[in-house]
This record gives structure tokens, sequence and C-alpha cells, in this order.
């Protein structure tokens, strides 16, 4: 699972009414220079700088006093500081060494008596499969953007007590995430991501409320779990990556290989009641279920 830290000690008492105090650009910068950080590409680093920017991020994730948070790539704290003001209980999933060794310090000073709700896990959250404590309810990120699709989908599969999750990524991910059949953008972040929710876009965020500021645009997603469509997850999902492997072919020829011939392929097409002559971007997760049903008969 990595290194788990939990803090409460040492915490220093506030005066503000909720013992919580949001970081602002003054505090950010104080921070990383005092341990020398600098956001790098590599990792994807852009940390929010607007207290106000976070607030509307736990505003909008819904959560409320019963929750219990798994946030990733906490960074400096901005986010965190704002959730631990609201959940039951915020565990942060931290991959970076000299972040993770800040982060609980940070989080003692400007928290309060709300320090004592704080987990940190230092870890790539790709190899995360357990989390201290009670199991989350949600999860609230600033997600890095080179990983962001593929840590998203992780957690949804490895933790089912994951009830909603609200995401800030790339404005190009987020809209291939929230895309429906049809949809230009629609494709495999798509279908995979509507087997565990409801997704939806809940907002844009400006370039400026980070540092560095990024070149690209930033949404928010919400996802809603529901009940997912009857069938294997696993076929269904190997189903979906052989349609939009080739997406300009249509079903019969792309799943040809999956199937074991274009044949095979259009007959378990047919028996879905699907068109071999469509293309992956026109289905529903729903149709590529049974699609992955009628190849396993």
């Amino acid at each position: 699972m990595g290194s788990v830290v939990v803090c409460g000690e040492g915490g220093l008492a506030l005066n503000s009414a909720d013992g919580v105090r949001l970081l602002g650009a003054t505090d950010i910068r104080r921070l990383a220079g005092s341990a020398g950080v600098r956001p790098t590409k590599q990792r994807g680093q852009n940390f929010v700088i607007d207290a106000n920017t976070v607030r509307r991020i736990v505003d909008v994730s819904g959560i409320g006093a019963e929750d219990v948070v798994v946030e990733i790539g906490p960074g400096l704290g901005s986010l965190t500081l704002a959730l631990l003001d609201r959940a039951s209980h915020v565990t942060a999933v931290e991959i970076d060494e000299t972040l993770a060794g800040l982060l609980p310090s940070t989080i003692n000073e400007f928290a309060g008596s709300a320090a004592e709700k704080f987990s940190l896990v230092q870890a790539d959250a790709l190899r995360v499969t357990e989390l201290p404590g009670p199991a989350p309810t949600a999860l609230v990120a600033n997600l890095p953007y080179n990983v962001s699709v593929p840590v998203l989908l992780h957690f949804l599969e490895r933790f089912e007590s994951l009830e909603r999750v609200l995401v800030m990524v790339q404005a190009e991910v987020g809209d291939r995430l929230a895309a429906g059949p049809g949809s230009r953008t629609y494709g495999v972040p798509s279908v995979k991501a509507a087997w565990y929710a409801d997704v939806r876009l809940a907002g844009n965020v400006g370039r400026s409320v980070f540092w560095p500021a990024p070149n690209v645009d930033s949404v928010l997603v919400s996802l809603t779990r529901r009940e997912p469509p009857a069938g294997d997850r696993v076929q269904a999902f190997r189903v979906v990556d052989a349609a939009f492997a080739q997406r300009r072919k249509t079903l019969r020829a792309a799943l040809s290989n999956l199937a074991g011939s274009a044949d095979a392929a259009e007959q378990a097409l047919r028996a879905a009641g699907v068109d071999p002559k469509s293309r992956g971007e026109q289905l529903s997760v729903t149709q590529f279920c049974q699609i992955a049903a009628a190849l396993d008969r």
C-alpha cells in the first residue's frame, strides 16, 4: 500500500471558526520554496493557488460530514485542507517523496483540530489496492494530466465503496470521459467510465488558478456510481479496446481478431442485435456488454 502517515499531533490551534485555514498563493510559494519544490511536467504537477477554486470544487463534489474522501495527488495541500473542512476523514495518496514529506506539517499547521482526520499514503496511485481506515465514499482530486484516466478507472474498479467522484482534468480528457455515443470525442474512456457511473461535466476551471499556469484548459468531471450493466466487465472492456483500436473500421472487421474471424464477429454482433457495419463510436456501454456476452456463447 505504501507508507502511511496519520496527522494530528502538534497541530496549531487556529482562530477561524472551523479550525481550517486555506492556502493562498503566498502560502503555497513559501511552502514550496522551503522544501525546494518546483512543479514538474513529468508528473503533470500544477498546483491550485486560489482558495475560492478549492472551495468551489468541494461544493460541487457534494461531500458532507459523513464522507470518507480519498484524494489523489494532493501536492502542497490546497484541496486537502478544503476537504478536511467538510469530510469525516481524508486520505491523500501522493507519489512524490518530497511533497509527501512536506504535507503532514502543512496539515498540522493549517488544519487545526481537523488534522486528526487526515491520513497520507505515499505511493503510486496506480498501485494502490487498499487504503487505511474506513472505506472511501468519495474521490475528489486535481488529477495529474498525464495519468488521469488510468488512475480514475483504477480507483473505480478497486474501491467499490466510492459512491461519487469529482475530478479536475484537462478539458480534452473531460470531454472524452463525459461524451455519449455518436460524439466525435466518444471513445474508450467514455465507455469504461460509463460502466461504473453516470458521468457529466460539472464546470470549467481557468488557467490562472494554477502554478504554473498550464497550456491547456481544465474542467470538473462528476461521476455518480450506479449499478453496472449485466455481463462480464473484463470481457466487455476487451471488446471496447478492440472496437476503438481501429476506429474507422466496421465492428465486423475491428472485432475479427477477438472473435477468431470476421464471420464469427458478425455472428456475435447479430446475436447481440448490433449491425455488423456499425462502428464502436455508435454503441452504448450496454451494447458492448451484449456483444461480449454473445462472443462467450
